[in-house]
């Protein structure tokens, strides 16, 4: 199975409801820069470097798949890597936690910021003081999510997925599921899952849309960002047993379960064929784990 290759799923649900599930596998492209966090970077990077910017500075939580993906692939284009990061009670025991160890292990260098100086991150006087302490840089959003993002995620679909009926995607910031949709075969739907609360997405993922043939199903986000339960632990992980494929709990695992929840409740057509798309975001399994454990709760499986 190489990075991108479409993987068929086989479970009694999907033989039993007459329907094709098949997983696009990018998250074989790099254990780092991996799913669309690679094709939100190929050409941020790309003008960055046309720009002659040598700095990269950019936004997270503690265990954002965004910020190990820049961090790495600065490191790869020679570039220097600035995260901003949410939390500062994170700057005595980062150490501690694998996503930022990892990040910090690739050059990129953190500021630790409090909670109600992080939500100010876009506004002028924020960044103005960011660029007196780092000097010039080139700016990243949080989840790496611009137009150069979206265009880079207009081609994780290639015209050999032409034939699904339904493509669909965990949907975090929205420039994924907006770039699938911009470059969708006229007669598919796409299908994004929200791993957020909260109905400002829309808004945010029709600046980018340039069609209206996506749709979004908020009944999988598990009360949240980087919220897990049990039952999805449990999922994630039967789910691995089956089918041998690999889920995070914070996007795909969400979506996974959301598709063959719907499955289940009759949602598609006899004979409908379903592309997921596998965002990566498998370098947080670590990070969350140790969460589950300090909870008592049970572990993802690696």
């Amino acid at each position: 199975m190489g990075p991108g290759e479409n993987q068929y799923v086989e479970l009694p649900i999907l033989t039993e409801k007459k329907l094709t599930l098949c997983i696009k596998r990018e998250d074989l492209i790099h254990p780092l820069i991996s799913g669309n966090k690679y094709r939100k970077l190929k050409y941020n990077i790309a003008t960055a470097k046309a720009q002659s910017s040598n700095t990269l500075l950019t936004f997270g939580g503690a265990y954002s798949n965004h910020i190990a993906a820049t961090a790495y692939a600065g490191r790869l284009h020679g570039l220097r890597t600035i995260g901003i990061i949410r939390g500062e009670e994170l700057e005595e025991k980062w150490m501690e936690n694998p996503t930022l160890r990892q990040a910090s292990e690739h050059g990129m260098y953190f500021k630790f910021v409090a909670r109600e100086v992080y939500r100010k991150k876009e506004s002028h006087e924020f960044l103005k003081l960011l660029e007196k302490e780092f000097g010039n840089f080139y700016l990243l959003p949080e989840g790496g999510s611009n137009a150069l993002a979206v265009k880079g995620c207009e081609e994780i679909l290639g015209t050999e997925d032409w034939d699904f009926d339904v493509v669909s995607c965990a949907v975090g910031t929205g420039a994924t599921v907006a770039g699938i949709a911009n470059s969708a075969h006229a007669e598919q739907q796409v299908l994004g899952f929200p791993v957020l609360k909260g109905d400002f997405l829309s808004q945010d993922i029709r600046k980018f849309a340039r069609k209206e043939n996506w749709k979004l199903l908020s009944d999988y986000h598990f009360d949240g960002y980087a919220k897990v339960t049990p039952a999805l632990v449990h999922f994630i992980n039967d789910f691995r047993d089956k089918t041998h494929i690999p889920l995070d709990s914070v996007y795909t695992g969400k979506m996974i379960f959301g598709i063959l929840d719907m499955v289940k409740k009759d949602y598609f057509s006899p004979k409908t064929k379903i592309l997921a798309i596998h965002t990566g975001g498998l370098q947080g399994i670590a990070g969350m784990n140790q969460r589950l454990k300090m909870k008592n709760l049970p572990l993802i499986h690696v």
